[in-house]
């Protein structure tokens, strides 16, 4: 499971090189090279999933160039799938909401009027929390789950719909 990260909030015109190739050496190239490296230790039918971002279906100013690195993150599990389904590895991208967490130093969780703003996208009337992505990865994980493979799973409570 790929969930390293952090976010930069710039709008384009103001993103740095360095801020942009930060965004991109963790969220793609770790992704990437970690489980390029980790193949070894994959058992054949193994799982990967990777982490992306709701914030690549809608823009918000100041995200273009962390969601880029998403973007990016949903190619290469599709990639991901499709060289490594001969070992019977499925590879797939869950894609968060707004969820109650550090993120960009707890926004969400410890701004109020950031939680309101983002409760009120949200079909279910509220942010997210941790507990509500860790059953969709434990699905995914799951060694019954072997036909799911290639998939961005958006699990956000409905935000944006």
């Amino acid at each position: 499971m790929n969930n390293a990260g952090h976010g930069e909030m710039t709008n384009f015109t103001e993103t740095t090189e360095a801020q942009f190739d930060g965004l991109f050496n963790v969220h793609v190239k770790g992704v990437f090279f970690l489980t390029q490296a980790l193949l070894p230790l994959l058992a054949d039918g193994g799982r990967i999933v990777n982490f992306s971002s709701g914030l690549t279906r809608v823009s918000y100013p100041g995200f273009s160039a962390y969601s880029a690195a998403k973007g990016a993150v949903e190619i290469l599990t599709i990639y991901m799938a499709k060289e490594l389904g001969h070992r019977g590895i499925t590879a797939n991208t869950i894609a968060p909401g707004a969820i109650e967490t550090d993120f960009l130093g707890g926004a969400v969780r410890d701004t109020p009027a950031y939680k309101d703003a983002f409760a009120a996208m949200v079909a279910l009337g509220r942010v997210g929390v941790p507990d509500d992505i860790g059953p969709a990865v434990a699905g995914l994980l799951g060694s019954d789950n072997r036909w799911v493979n290639a998939q961005r799973i958006e699990v956000s409570g409905g935000q944006n719909i």
